[in-house]
């Protein structure tokens, strides 16, 4: 049994610690599409009488908001026929951790369930989740995952660089820093409080450094079984935010913050077990990777399935500005072996033996992302479907390899399409989540940007 780690809490605890008074306030969170934690704050004596029983409640209309918490109409879910009612935050206090970085507080998230039905939310990013796991399980696997987090720091406050329109911010770092120490040690009072708080709350930590953006970073932490994994990845993008408001910094998470600058990723490395081993290892050839059908089927399954899934792993109309040549994000799905121009890297080997997939950014929501990768393999091993051949040498140069869709309008129309999005994720699923994605295409459709009035207020 893996020992306990710093800052997670069983119930026992979490009790014990209330009434000890060193937990005070208790948070109770879900993600809405975006990946954003909303909840609520429990007076900790108050969580002990009702919230650790009986959850919460939250207005359903959560899952029907745009960015700016404006309920948006045609979602057959929860509208204002139906007078926006509420649905039930059921704690999982697997999840129970302190809160390292704020003051007496604790974290436990929520699944979403119905207050009278008491099943499952299907269209909660947890549940959807929850049932890819459910499938994997039923066919003997634990899935197991990570995923690589990169960000942008600036000197700038979030409310200064709100009030500058995000223009002209003041980035941490003023030279391409990848692995650089010199640098990333000037930015070490952020990433160091980071590290430690991450830990201090149950988010084991393995590295981070400098990346190819000016003030550009990446913090890795400890793979784990694939919700945890989710778990974590929400959780450490609350913490670094919230940390750098404290500091009055900021911190963004955007797949790509400015033109001339490198995207921000959320590289996935995933992996499948079986009774405590490797099911991807075994002495099947395939290239130079000694591996098992069920790796390779996988991994079939996961590239040919892209572009129906293609919304989860890039959810935003500013997802596709990353893919560009030459960026080090993917334009090509292909797989290589430790290739980083290959939209599927294949890495390891035994049980290390794992498929990294490049294709999505740091602005996806991880449940949704793990969700759409582990459907994908599944649908390869359920079908047998046959990975193509390795490719070796510059993807970015083989103009004749399938592209990945390179905008949001493109990708949502091949969700809609797929079969066999509606197969993995139910109707109501893909119908739900359909017009989320057409709803934020059409935001960005009608709004007038800044480079239309630098291109055309004088010269058109």
């Amino acid at each position: 049994m893996a020992p306990k780690l710093p800052g997670m809490l069983t119930q026992n605890e979490l009790a014990r610690q209330i009434r000890s008074g060193e937990i005070e306030t208790v948070l109770l969170a879900f993600t809405d599409h975006y990946g954003r934690l909303m909840g609520k704050r429990l007076d900790a004596d108050f969580f002990l009488e009702e919230g650790a029983k009986q959850g919460t409640h939250a207005c359903d209309y959560l899952l029907t908001v745009d960015m700016e918490m404006e309920p948006v109409a045609g979602y057959r879910f929860s509208n204002w026929e139906k007078g926006y009612g509420d649905f039930h935050l059921v704690p999982d206090f697997t999840t129970a951790r302190t809160a390292s970085w704020l003051n007496k507080t604790a974290m436990v998230l929520c699944d979403l369930q119905g207050v009278k039905s008491h099943r499952p939310v299907t269209q909660g990013p947890r549940s959807i989740l929850r049932r890819q796991i459910e499938k994997a399980a039923g066919l003997g696997y634990t899935p197991m995952a990570s995923s690589e987090l990169e960000y942008y720091i600036f000197q700038n406050g979030y409310r200064d660089a709100a009030g500058k329109s995000y223009k002209d911010l003041t980035p941490a770092g003023w030279y391409l820093e990848d692995y650089h120490i010199l640098q990333g040690t000037r930015e070490e009072g952020f990433n160091a409080a980071a590290r430690r708080h991450l830990k201090l709350s149950g988010i084991p930590v393995e590295t981070s450094k400098g990346e190819w953006g000016l003030g550009q970073h990446e913090l890795n932490v400890r793979y784990a079984e694939v919700l945890t994994m989710a778990d974590r990845h929400v959780i450490f993008k609350q913490c670094l935010k919230e940390v750098a408001d404290q500091m009055g910094i900021s911190v963004t998470f955007m797949a790509k913050y400015a033109a001339d600058q490198a995207g921000s990723s959320c590289h996935i490395h995933m992996s499948l077990w079986k009774k405590g081993q490797s099911a991807f290892a075994g002495k099947q050839r395939l290239g130079p990777v000694s591996c098992s059908e069920t790796f390779r089927w996988f991994l079939g399954g996961w590239i040919a399935h892209v572009p129906d899934v293609m919304v989860f792993y890039a959810p935003t109309v500013n997802s596709y500005k990353r893919y560009q040549a030459g960026s080090w994000a993917p334009t090509r799905m292909a797989w290589s072996y430790d290739n980083r121009t290959a939209g599927f890297r294949v890495v390891g080997e035994g049980d290390s033996l794992r498929i990294e997939c490049r294709i999505p950014g740091a602005d996806c929501n991880p449940y949704l992302a793990f969700a759409a990768a582990l459907a994908s393999g599944l649908g390869g091993i359920e079908k047998k479907i046959e990975p193509p051949p390795i490719f070796e040498g510059d993807v970015y140069a083989a103009q004749h390899l399938p592209r990945v869709p390179h905008t949001l309008r493109e990708a949502t129309d091949l969700f809609e399409k797929s079969a066999f999005a509606k197969s993995a994720f139910g109707d109501e699923v893909a119908e739900h989540y359909l017009h989320f994605y057409r709803t934020e295409q059409e935001a960005y459709d009608k709004a007038v940007t800044d480079w239309e009035r630098k291109r055309y207020f004088e010269r058109i």
